[in-house]
């Protein structure tokens, strides 16, 4: 009797173990999974998740769902590096930078180069910037559109011009325009618009040369690079509770000993001591809003052509994905149709609202 009831312990104790080995591998996983380089997940995803737009966290931390692709060419635009897969944005960006490369026109800019804006799900990338998470960012280039269509190689290889003396650092006067100031000039004209990113020596361009309303001034800020492009960002948009906002820019107009600063030795002293690793080659999944984690799991549209906005007179389509175990949060707002009136909300479709792009209908399967 006694060793019966001694192997029916041995048994349970075993069991024990095994569960708790079980359990230690289970927190193992987790913690691996937490501690995967976002930008890699992030940086792997093709496609956009095709649920309600929506952004989170920051602009240097975060991510947003309900993405749409500027198309690679427009009637007053071309997008350039497009192995980079970086066309996405939430659809009141691109709404924008569409709008942008319109009435840019009229002022007499050819057309825009659009540069990155964000991933398909947004997150930190596997090159170059630390923004560019949210979908409310964009880089346009102070190249003006040529007057024909770039081959793929021609984007992937053609430099963008420096405007700035790289030693100076002040504006190379044969390359600057008016027409440079008047582009500024109108991205800064649109209220989504918070800040445009300049190079201080394109900053202070401006400010000796600006007449009359000088209050756009206010949100065209210098900071490092930004020489061959400025970079437009927009404001947390509506049903984007998990977004945090920016710091609001200072009073006046810029001009002042805050852009004096920028043409001391003190920003551009070379650093000492060893570099720190740059925040995308050590973000974890850890480091991001938990709703990133859902952005990841969502559900893909269909194919791209679905999620991709051509420009004024395409006819607009609810984006519909494949269907998931998990179905996502649906949609709060209605979907409109052709003739502008509600549809039912697809659980799977992004929140547009008739000032935000629209796909054209996707192509039909064989």
């Amino acid at each position: 009797m006694t060793a019966f009831f001694s192997g029916i312990l041995g048994k349970a104790a075993r069991l024990a173990m095994a569960i708790a080995t079980l359990g230690l591998v289970g927190l193992d996983m987790q913690a691996a999974s937490a501690a995967e380089l976002a930008k890699d997940l992030f940086g792997n995803k093709r496609l956009p998740a095709a649920v309600a737009a929506r952004s989170y966290g920051f602009y240097s931390k975060g991510c947003f769902s309900g993405g749409m692709a500027i198309a690679t060419d427009g009637p007053t635009w071309q997008a350039m590096r497009l192995s980079r897969n970086r066309r996405w944005g939430h659809p009141k960006m691109i709404a924008l930078i569409e709008k942008l490369s319109r009435e840019a026109t009229a002022d007499g800019w050819p057309g825009l180069l659009i540069g990155d804006i964000s991933q398909p799900r947004g997150g930190p990338m596997l090159t170059g910037h630390a923004s560019h998470q949210i979908g409310l960012d964009a880089d346009i280039w102070l190249t003006p559109m040529p007057d024909r269509r770039l081959s793929p190689t021609e984007r992937e290889n053609m430099s963008a011009i420096s405007m700035v003396n790289e030693k100076t650092h002040l504006v190379i006067d044969k390359r600057w325009t008016p027409a440079h100031a008047r582009l500024i000039e109108r991205a800064a004209s649109y209220p989504e618009v918070e800040r445009i990113l300049v190079n201080p020596g394109i900053k202070k361009k401006l400010c000796e040369t600006v007449t009359g309303d000088r209050s756009w001034l206010r949100k065209v800020r210098p900071f490092w690079g930004h020489d061959y492009h400025f970079h437009v960002r927009i404001g947390c948009q509506a049903g984007s509770k998990g977004c945090k906002e920016q710091d609001p820019t200072p009073r006046g107009d810029g001009c002042d000993k805050s852009l004096a600063w920028w043409f001391t030795e003190e920003p551009w002293r070379p650093a000492t001591g060893p570099a720190k690793p740059k925040a995308r080659d050590i973000m974890t999944m850890a480091s991001l809003p938990k709703e990133c984690r859902a952005v990841l799991d969502a559900p893909s549209p269909v194919n791209e052509a679905a999620v991709t906005y051509h420009g004024k007179g395409g006819a607009p389509t609810a984006v519909v994905a494949a269907p998931s175990p998990e179905e996502p949060e649906v949609a709060d707002t209605p979907i409109i149709t052709d003739g502008g009136t509600p549809a039912a909300a697809n659980a799977f479709a992004p929140r547009p609202s008739v000032d935000i792009p629209l796909p054209r209908p996707r192509p039909k399967t064989q």
